[in-house]
């Protein structure tokens, strides 16, 4: 009895090992997933990641990957229409996939304009290639509220807001808001896109969605709307559908100035004796190096240095007004440019008869020069909403204004949401 109870156990034990060996025969083997970017499986390179240093070009960083002179002026003629390898910057990231044989030659060179753009040039064969290359990204909108106790730059700063982000809002209420003379205690709400890759790396800001700024108990909407659809350019309206775009923009400077002197004809100066010599101009006075932008579109007239106007620009937009910027520290037009309003014509300097850093802006209607900030000249306005778009953009911006008013995303009132699903 005591034979068959062993031989028993031992058939168990030797069935439970033989169970194990099975388990472990049959357990599955996992084979890691390629990795896959711009379209490659960077397992079949070796890649190298860098930065392109100063006086590096296109062809010193290819020749170091031992890809020869003959090859690489065959590669920057072949691809010129796509990418000019003269523009490479220092600073920008860039990527080589070579071969990992001994010889590690280059045969895929990514360059990185941005986080989200980049051109590849693909010369592993004979055919040579050049192609945009876009990543994913994913966009989100986002609503923030600031309240100014400074300026409109530093309330930003202090939401962690990018300053390109504080440019577009000033850029869309250029022509209704005059950032000089906001009050401590006015306030403004924003509703934008916010652009990630892999939903965390962020690259970037897209539309600014609506927006409204409290100003002396204002409110001054700003809603973005495309009235032509077979154009497709967006503008900004109020909530009664006016443009806020006029032809003239209220500033040369986009923010953070002062009006240190104003249009006066009646101006005495002690420097001259307190006699009168009146002042044709709008003094706007900024930190050395400060961006001018032309206020409209024109052609550029004059670009030069004379006398007391020191280094200046003038600007012709119609047969009816020009425009004159003074003192600039640098040009960056010359005579026979186009350019189109909010260009930067300039720089703030002191150049000419001048006793502090500041841009005299001067304006002509008819050959004579007014005062453009007086309520007296009237400045041509942009065209208003077409009556038959008017009643679609009423109701677009309905949602809209419920979101900056209530400060929610999505909306979430009922009967706007069952409004616009029936049109």
């Amino acid at each position: 009895m005591k034979k068959v109870i062993f031989l028993f156990l031992i058939i168990a034990a030797f069935s439970s090992c033989k169970k194990e060996k099975e388990k472990v025969i049959s357990k599955p083997i996992v084979i890691p997933k390629p990795v896959i970017k711009y379209g490659y499986n960077l397992d079949n390179y070796k890649v190298i990641q860098d930065t392109i240093e100063n006086g590096e070009s296109f062809g010193i960083i290819l020749d170091r990957h031992h890809v020869f002179y003959p090859k690489i002026n065959k590669i920057a003629a072949t691809v010129k229409e796509t990418f000019d390898v003269r523009r490479v910057r220092a600073g920008r990231p860039y990527t080589i996939l070579a071969s990992k044989d001994s010889t590690e030659k280059a045969q895929v060179f990514i360059y990185k304009h941005d986080r989200i753009n980049a051109t590849i040039v693909d010369f592993k064969d004979s055919i040579i290639t050049a192609k945009r290359f876009e990543e994913p990204i994913k966009t989100v909108q986002r609503i923030v509220q600031g309240k100014i106790y400074s300026n409109l730059s530093n309330t930003m700063d202090s939401l962690h807001l990018n300053p390109n982000l504080t440019w577009a809002v000033a850029d869309i209420y250029a022509w209704t808001l005059d950032f000089y003379k906001l009050q401590k205690g006015d306030s403004f709400k924003l509703v934008f896109e916010e652009k990630f890759i892999k939903d965390s790396l962020f690259a970037g800001y897209g539309d600014i969605k609506s927006a409204v700024f409290t100003h002396k108990g204002q409110d001054l909407y700003a809603f973005r709307f495309i009235a032509d659809s077979i154009n497709g350019i967006p503008e900004y309206y109020d909530e009664e559908g006016n443009m806020l775009r006029s032809f003239f923009l209220k500033s040369p400077i986009k923010f953070q100035y002062r009006i240190s002197s104003r249009y006066n004809l009646r101006r005495k100066i002690a420097y001259y004796g307190n006699k009168v010599r009146p002042h044709r101009g709008t003094d706007f006075a900024a930190n050395i190096g400060t961006p001018i932008i032309a206020t409209a579109s024109g052609t550029v007239i004059e670009s030069a240095r004379r006398g007391g106007n020191g280094n200046y620009v003038k600007i012709k937009h119609n047969s009816t007004y020009s425009t004159q910027y003074l003192h600039m520290k640098r040009r960056k037009v010359k005579r026979g440019d186009y350019v189109k309003q909010g260009d930067v014509i300039g720089t703030v300097g002191m150049t000419g008869n001048t006793g502090g850093p500041h841009v005299c802006y001067r304006f002509w209607k008819h050959g004579r020069q007014v005062d453009p900030l007086s309520p007296r000249t009237k400045l041509p306005e942009a065209e208003p909403l077409k009556k038959s778009i008017k009643p679609r953009y009423l109701k677009f911006i309905e949602p809209l204004k419920y979101q900056l008013d209530h400060q929610i995303l999505p909306v979430k009132k009922p009967e706007i949401i069952e409004s616009i699903a029936q049109n």
